[in-house]
């Protein structure tokens, strides 16, 4: 199969000598016109990779802040045809584009006609964070279909066995979560996520699989101590925030680029 833009990048960004920048927003935050813009914002701040979330109404990994830019895109009347839109307009950016969705809406939506859309926009693969690989048949048939990368999550709770199993059925790269917890900024890396890193390591060693690392990152500083050891450094709630803080659109824009810059350093910066 043809590399995905996902790949890609992460393999320019290890050729680079550095871990690649990953943001995440909600696609409709704070409205579906403005999310574009804001995601924009983040690739010109240096982001390689953005996750585009689908929004939903009953999260079970996302905090409060994420909760809340959800809630705004779901009030601005966003769908799925809205995601693809963004994902179309994030894809023009240069920057690779996924889809970071719970399983429900998907297969509401339609397995095959969700990777085949979501292809034609432009996007690169799907990161499932209520999927486990022993239940995700329909999915690894679709998305091997649309030429997609399948990302499942890892955490500190892994058996080496369920590491194996569930590394062996991504492509893309394996999220990995720092902790057991939800989303949000938090003032230190929990000291689990280098040692989750290594243990993925081991059972990635032939397929040389990107590790990317996630959940509570949200300075540069923290971005740089993840880069040390992970392939990529996912970032979420922290531009959210500075979305939902700011007084107006064009001032969130500002502080969305500039964080970007910030994080962007850190990862180059190790």
């Amino acid at each position: 199969m043809t590399a995905t833009t996902l790949q890609t990048k992460l393999a320019e960004a290890r050729e680079a000598g550095r871990a690649a920048l990953i943001g995440y927003l909600p696609a409709g935050f704070p409205d579906p016109d403005s999310s574009v813009r804001v995601i924009q914002a983040m690739v010109e701040g240096g982001c390689d990779v953005i996750e585009v979330g689908l929004p939903y109404s009953d999260p079970m990994m996302d905090g409060p802040t994420i909760q809340r830019a959800a809630d705004r895109a779901l009030a601005a009347g966003t769908t799925t045809e809205d995601v693809f839109r963004v994902v179309e307009a994030t894809a023009a950016t240069g920057a690779a584009a996924v889809v970071m969705s719970y399983w429900n809406p998907i297969e509401r939506y339609g397995v095959e006609r969700f990777a085949a859309n979501l292809a034609k926009a432009g996007g690169a693969g799907v990161i499932t964070p209520d999927l486990i690989p022993e239940e995700a048949g329909a999915w690894t048939a679709a998305s091997e279909a649309s030429g997609l990368d399948r990302i499942f999550l890892v955490a500190p709770s892994s058996t080496d066995r369920r590491l194996a199993m569930t590394t062996a059925a991504c492509s893309g790269f394996v999220y990995a979560a720092s902790l057991m917890g939800v989303t949000g900024t938090r003032t230190q890396v929990a000291d689990t996520a280098a040692t989750l890193v290594r243990r993925t390591r081991e059972v990635t060693r032939e397929s040389g699989l990107p590790v990317c690392v996630g959940l509570g990152i949200s300075t540069a500083a923290q971005a740089a101590e993840v880069a040390a050891y992970a392939d990529g450094v996912i970032v979420g709630a922290g531009f959210c925030q500075r979305i939902l803080d700011a007084p107006d659109l064009e001032t969130g824009l500002t502080a969305v680029r500039s964080f970007a810059e910030e994080l962007a350093g850190g990862v180059r910066d190790r």
